[in-house]
């Protein structure tokens, strides 16, 4: 007897109740640590607690919107949204695009050694981002590697922590670092499905390696990029390591984004805003999200 009739001859409660065991163990963590705390950060989000209220968190008044109304008219948050956006504008197409451009040279450019190349492209995503930003402190520091070798060159370094403007620079270079290897294997697994004769036919008919690539492997790119797109969008909308690490969201809240904004409020014991301010981001990404989507969807 064979194994298929077996299991069609096997009870189906009990081909459920099988799924059902190997399922438990993710929905377990997922709602004690996921969706049970969410929870109960959104209904904690309409009232006054603080740190105070902690031992006695049934005691709270309900303030319904008016947490909300002080989040979204507090001047912190608001730069801090305005930061973060920031991040999202340069960080995210600087990402893609260089990503992009490794994912090109080891499709098609790099011949020898092309395993070891997409390793080292991609150690930085698994670096672990404390060491990684003990280093990038230490390097753009204004004795630093980063500005000994700009001396060398007869230029001058600037203050790349210290000033406000270079220091959102370094935050966004190192977060693009640290992210840009994921958008390479991304956008590799999408080139690689790319049917070859496709290429060989444009360039038979005469088509330039400019025009293919425009006419040909982006538009078969989209659903790559729609994935890409999403993820980089979601990881700078809550970037949070970066800065941290390596300004404190500093000079003069510079590099504050609203996850850090958040953090500090947790910090200050203002509990009520922070679960505010989480929603208001929870909100956004879901819009940037669900506009992204519909937008490369026409587009296809």
């Amino acid at each position: 007897m064979s194994h298929v009739d077996i299991r069609h001859r096997q009870p189906s409660g009990w081909r459920s109740a099988t799924a059902w065991i190997f399922v438990a163990p993710f929905l377990v963590i997922f709602f004690v640590f996921t969706a049970i705390p969410a929870l109960i950060a959104l209904i904690y989000s309409f009232t006054d607690i603080g740190v105070a209220d902690i031992r006695h968190p049934l005691q709270v008044h309900f303030t319904f919107l008016d947490t909300f109304a002080r989040v979204l008219t507090n001047a912190g948050f608001l730069k801090s949204l305005v930061t973060t956006g920031i991040f999202v504008v340069v960080g995210v197409p600087l990402t893609m695009a260089i990503g992009l451009a490794l994912a090109l040279a080891l499709n098609s450019g790099i011949k020898r050694l092309r395993a070891t190349y997409r390793a080292a492209f991609y150690l930085p995503v698994i670096t672990n981002i404390v060491a990684a930003a003990v280093i990038w402190q230490y390097a753009f520091t204004l004795r630093g590697p980063v500005n000994t070798f700009l001396a060398e060159l007869g230029l001058q370094g600037p203050n790349w922590l210290g000033n406000p403007n270079m220091a959102i620079t370094t935050v966004i270079l190192l977060t693009t670092w640290r992210n840009v290897g994921t958008c390479m294997v991304l956008f590799l697994a999408g080139l690689q499905g790319i049917p070859a004769d496709v290429h060989e036919a444009a360039a038979i008919d005469g088509a330039s390696a400019p025009r293919r690539f425009l006419h040909i492997t982006l538009p078969l790119l989209k659903p790559a990029t729609l994935l890409v797109t999403v993820l980089m969008t979601v990881s700078y909308m809550n970037i949070f390591d970066e800065p941290y690490l390596l300004t404190k969201g500093g000079p003069l809240g510079a590099t504050r984004s609203v996850a850090l904004w958040v953090y500090e409020q947790f910090g200050h014991g203002n509990i009520a805003s922070a679960m505010a301010g989480s929603y208001v981001m929870l909100v956004i990404v879901a819009v940037l999200g669900i506009l992204q989507l519909r937008m490369l969807r026409a587009a296809s």
